[in-house]
C-alpha cells in the first residue's frame, strides 16, 4: 500500500500505530495531517462498531485505506468497567492522570489478587467500500495500587501484564509492542496480509 490514514488524533496511539505498521505502507498519516475530517462520536455498542465508524469516516472523506481502532481496559472487579468508556472514565475531557486516579479510587479496598484486568483493542482496516478487515488483540494482566513508569499513555502506568515484572509504562517500546493489545491486533493484520 502507498498510504494508510489512521483515524486518530491521539498522539500516543498514533506513535504506536506508526511503529506497528512500519513497512506495511509506504506512508502513514494521521488526522493531524487531515484536520478537516471529523470523527463520529464513540457511540457504538462494541469496540468493533466504534473502530469501523472511525475508519469509515476517513475512508469516505479521502478514498484511501483507513485504519480505525478502539480499545479499552476491562477490570473484572468492576464488571468490565471502564471498558468502552476508558478514555472518558473520569469525565468527557478527563486527562490520563484523572482517569487513573478515578480507577484506583473505584478499586479501593480490592486486594491485588482480585485486580485482574485486560486491555482489548479492535482494529478495522477499510481498503474499499466493501473491503473491511477487523481484528482483535487482548493483553491480560492486573491493576497495581500505584502508577509505575513514565512511558506509554492512558492506563499503562498501572497495568502489569501477565508474566512481566514491569508495567506497560516501564517496558521498552519494542517489548510493549510485542505483548500489548494493540501490538497483538497489528500482528494479526500482518498475518492477514492486509486483506490481500
Amino acid at each position: 500500500m502507498d498510504l494508510i490514514v489512521l483515524a486518530t488524533r491521539n498522539e500516543g496511539k498514533a506513535r504506536e500505530l506508526k511503529t506497528l505498521l512500519h513497512g506495511l505502507s509506504a506512508q502513514v498519516e494521521t488526522l493531524e495531517d487531515h484536520p478537516e475530517i471529523v470523527l463520529p462520536p464513540e457511540t457504538g455498542a462494541t469496540y468493533g462498531e466504534n473502530a469501523i465508524a472511525k475508519a469509515r469516516a476517513v475512508f469516505d472523506a479521502l478514498g484511501v485505506p483507513a485504519l480505525g481502532d478502539d480499545s479499552g481496559l476491562e477490570v473484572d472487579a468492576l464488571q468490565g468497567a471502564p471498558g468502552l468508556h476508558s478514555a472518558r472514565y473520569a469525565g468527557p475531557r478527563a486527562t490520563d492522570r484523572e482517569n487513573i486516579e478515578h480507577l484506583l479510587l473505584s478499586l479501593e479496598g480490592i486486594p491485588p489478587e482480585r485486580r485482574t484486568a485486560r486491555f482489548r483493542c479492535v482494529m478495522a482496516l477499510i481498503l474499499g467500500a466493501e473491503d473491511v478487515l477487523v481484528v482483535e488483540g487482548v493483553c491480560e494482566g492486573r491493576i497495581l495500587g500505584n502508577p509505575r513508569g513514565m512511558g506509554g499513555f492512558g492506563y499503562d502506568p498501572i497495568f502489569l501484564p501477565d508474566g512481566e515484572a514491569l508495567t506497560l509504562a516501564q517496558l521498552t517500546d519494542e517489548r510493549k509492542n510485542q505483548i500489548s493489545h494493540r501490538g497483538r491486533a497489528a500482528a494479526m493484520l500482518r498475518e492477514r496480509n492486509w486483506g490481500g
